[in-house]
């Protein structure tokens, strides 16, 4: 059933009803406690004191019909707050403008590629073919607008998001809207671009460098425009998947796993770290081996908290560290990973959110 043929206000109103300030209150004191100051030992591995159900039997909705129609979306990111409520877990509720990694690539020229509808799968691009041609095309034709028209729905429906927020007084105070996925830098160039960037990187590093300052302003003025539609928060804390983080960007660093830590060095942390000046800070994302470029973690200011994917393909001493030891928390993490490290005698100071 098309979600213009539900009736949105049901589900909100569910939602609305079974939020309790109280338990909401207690599980994010929590969560700041540890963001700003850990818990002093072991694991953080939050709970809220309460569950509840949903009343209603909320719809499923799939990724390509959120991607055409806002009520949709809307309905699919709350379906989620809804099941986190019920779940009892300790995850933040949270919803975004969830259009995909394509956000900030498709601003350059990326082709957008939506995936087939049974797969209910997030979408991509397809990259910009002619590699160091099709990079100096796009400086060519400057900073793209932020009027684009990927870039307007992402906004339009983060509109959508704090209209329901400020119709909602319980939904406003606990079901935090978070940025949408602007992913990182270097990972926005590999997808605009595709592989055939990384010979350029070696052939051409100019014009990456040149590459990367556009991307890096842009960046930039995605997140500001999108902070006069949902303002950062008063206390310097963000919410991402569920986690909360000193700051206010999430960056990711897909890409970085494959780069050199000299390449890291020059290619990937003087942009990210505009982007935390910028922004006030915040966290990092990256999947695969990471440990190469962790030592570079702890020397970005503003760099607060750190997500890593798999932590069995890693040297896990090395990547403790460079961030528990040197006072950047990691959320989201493995917890049979965290409670080996534990068991092993390794101090983790309190700073690791183990889900």
């Amino acid at each position: 059933m098309p979600a213009t043929a539900l009736n949105v206000e049901l589900y909100l109103e569910d939602l609305e009803e079974r939020i309790d300030d109280a338990v909401e209150n207690e599980l994010f004191a929590v969560w700041r406690q540890f963001s700003l100051h850990g818990v002093g030992e072991g694991l953080f591995t939050p709970q809220r004191r309460a569950a509840s159900a949903p009343r209603v039997d909320w719809p499923t909705i799939s990724v390509n019909e959120a991607l055409e129609d806002m009520d949709a979306m809307l309905l699919g990111q709350m379906r989620g707050a809804s099941d986190t409520l019920a779940g009892g877990g300790g995850a933040i509720m949270a919803v975004r403008s969830n259009y995909g990694t394509p956000i900030m690539a498709a601003p350059l020229g990326a082709e957008l590629f939506i995936m087939p509808a049974e797969m209910s799968t997030l979408p991509t691009v397809a990259p910009i073919a002619g590699g160091a041609d099709a990079m100096r095309a796009v400086l060519d034709r400057g900073l793209p607008s932020l009027d684009h028209p990927y870039l307007q729905r992402v906004f339009d429906m983060g509109r959508r998001f704090m209209a329901v927020k400020r119709q909602y007084p319980r939904i406003g105070r606990h079901v935090h809207l978070y940025h949408p996925d602007l992913q990182g830098p270097m990972d926005i160039v590999e997808m605009a671009f595709g592989s055939e960037f990384f010979t350029v990187l070696y052939d051409q590093p100019d014009l990456v460098h040149d590459v990367l300052d556009l991307i890096t302003r842009l960046y930039i003025g995605v997140m500001q425009r999108w902070e006069t539609i949902c303002p950062r928060r008063g206390d310097g804390l963000a919410i991402h998947w569920g986690w909360v983080h000193r700051g206010t960007v999430m960056l990711r660093d897909d890409s970085a796993m494959n780069l050199s830590a000299a390449m890291f060095a020059e290619f990937v942390r003087p942009y990210e770290q505009r982007v935390l000046d910028a922004l006030g800070g915040g966290a990092m994302h990256a999947c695969g081996r990471v440990e190469h470029f962790t030592p570079y973690l702890a020397q970005m200011p503003g760099l607060y908290a750190f997500n890593m994917s798999q932590p069995h393909l890693n040297n896990m001493e090395t990547i403790w560290q460079h961030t528990v030891d040197r006072g950047v928390t990691m959320i989201g993490f493995n917890r049979q990973a965290a409670e080996a490290a534990l068991a092993a005698g390794r101090d983790l100071h309190g700073r690791v959110q183990a889900r």
